[in-house]
């Protein structure tokens, strides 16, 4: 690699560890670690949240699956649009208020054991279970992103590649906390944007303009152009579906009780979205012009077998000069620093708040606390490169099942316990429970109705767990009630 490639990314990599550093001695206790002490103005909630959701996939998964099936991808990128909008339009203001008034709620096991008044702590426990699992998985497909953009651009040996991708993402994640994070994905949020932006510009310039790309393209397969080819009902239902997913991600709706007032979040909604959708089209486009300037070879041999996720890299690398490639690299580091720090720290906050404050030692002062958040994120860290040791691991494959436990454990028993006031606390550890058993069940056989995505049975049966067993219940105290209408 160029030593002006290097130097580029080197500068990136510093300032973010100063970042790291300097909200280190602005983090006094658990609230600033875990939710920034609710400071969060909009458009930093909006972009953090937005980069937080986006990772690794949006700049190499994404493209990837653009490469290889072409235009029958796109129900994909339209399901999350719609999830995304919908849920900035109904939970960010009713959870932001909720967890004010539900005893300052920082977590969502913390909410749900104060919506409830669950003294028995299982809420919390089972939430907090469910976080450290499908985290893990989550924050494998981050490494696996870093370990290959390592490997791609430096020639590193995978598992090498992966231990320095480890190293650089824990260590201001360990230092600074939620307001590092936030800051830090702020600005990757940006770098990501113009990154998107200007690579499938200049790769169509490339080629010759858009309708050279288009003529290419449909001369080596016209099934590429096509939204419906080679797909069925179960399929597009399938991506549409993962918009149902962004009720229950904890790293993403964590953004929203951290806004510091509901002034904030008509504003963080439309710099959000805006950020979302324009993102979203220059992924697409950066693997759609792919298929003509490797597949077709209009522009450069084609990417080697199972290289489909290094598009965006490739790109980099044949297009630009050495300047311009190192920023564009450190935009996809960015991509997946962005949302494994934020996995972390909502990982290391459920060990943190929920087992070792809520389970151990309820006494816990604010500064121990914090540092076993901080010794949180190594162990979390560590699990993750284990799971992500396979470098046969896909990015797109990792994200999708852990996607799909969030959405299923979380979303339903989130959006009924805002939303309904006869939700009870049997009610939501039977839909937590139902949606996360059906989400690992349901991935287990293959064919026929198995092929429709884990997410969308495990939301429908969470939803109606919750739903039936809160009816057969006894109704919730008095107390609860008029806190749900002081929350409206």
């Amino acid at each position: 690699m160029d030593g002006a490639t290097i130097f580029t990314f080197a500068v990136y990599l510093i300032g973010m560890f100063t970042i790291g550093i300097i909200f280190y001695r602005l983090t006094n206790d658990l609230s600033d670690y875990v939710l920034g002490g609710r400071k969060l103005g909009g458009s930093i909630a909006a972009l953090s949240a937005g980069a937080s959701d986006m990772s690794s996939w949006l700049i190499l998964g994404l493209p990837g699956a653009m490469y290889v099936g072409g235009m029958s991808e796109i129900w994909l990128p339209i399901g999350l649009a719609i999830g995304a909008y919908l849920n900035w339009q109904f939970m960010a203001l009713r959870l932001l208020r909720y967890t004010k008034v539900a005893n300052d709620s920082i977590t969502i096991p913390d909410f749900l054991e104060n919506r409830f008044r669950d003294k028995s702590k299982i809420l919390r426990m089972v939430s907090a279970v469910f976080i450290l699992l499908f985290f893990a998985f989550y924050t494998s497909s981050g490494l696996v992103g870093g370990a290959t953009l390592f490997q791609e651009s430096f020639g590193w040996e995978y598992t090498t590649a992966l231990w320095i991708g480890v190293s650089v993402i824990i260590l201001y994640t360990f230092l600074g906390g939620f307001l590092a994070v936030s800051w830090t994905d702020f600005f990757q949020g940006i770098l990501m944007f113009l990154a998107l932006i200007i690579v499938p510009i200049v790769a169509i310039q490339e080629i010759g303009g858009w309708n050279e790309m288009i003529q290419v393209t449909g001369e080596m397969d016209p099934s590429h152009l096509d939204a419906f080819a080679g797909t069925s009902a179960i399929g597009i239902i399938s991506l549409l579906a993962w918009g149902l997913g962004y009720f229950g991600q904890p790293h993403i709706i964590s953004r929203f009780m951290a806004i510091r007032s509901e002034a904030e979040i008509p504003k963080a909604r439309l710099v959000g979205m805006t950020w979302m959708i324009l993102s979203l089209f220059g992924a697409i486009f950066t693997g759609f012009v792919g298929i003509a300037y490797f597949a077709a070879g209009a522009g450069a041999e084609p990417l080697a077998e199972g290289a489909h996720e290094t598009v965006f890299i490739v790109f980099t690398q044949v297009l630009f000069n050495p300047w311009v490639a190192g920023f564009l690299l450190a935009a996809i580091l960015a991509a997946i620093m962005s949302t494994i720090d934020s996995q972390l720290l909502v990982s290391s906050s459920a060990l943190a708040e929920d087992f070792y404050k809520g389970m151990l030692k309820p006494n816990a002062s604010d500064k121990e606390l914090v540092w076993v958040g901080r010794f949180g994120v190594l162990l979390i860290a560590l699990i993750a490169t284990f799971l992500a040791y396979n470098p046969e691991s896909t990015v797109l494959e990792l994200v999708e099942y852990a996607w799909a436990g969030f959405g299923a454990v979380f979303g339903p028993v989130l959006l009924l316990s805002l939303f309904w006031r006869r939700t009870t606390r049997w009610g939501a550890l039977a839909g937590m429970i139902v949606g996360g058993l059906t989400v690992i069940l349901w991935a287990l056989p293959e064919g026929g109705l198995f092929d429709l995505y884990e997410l969308v049975p495990g939301f429908i049966f969470g939803g109606l767990a919750v739903i039936i067993v809160s009816l057969l219940s006894a109704e919730p105290e008095d107390e609860i009630k008029k806190e749900f209408d002081r929350a409206r």
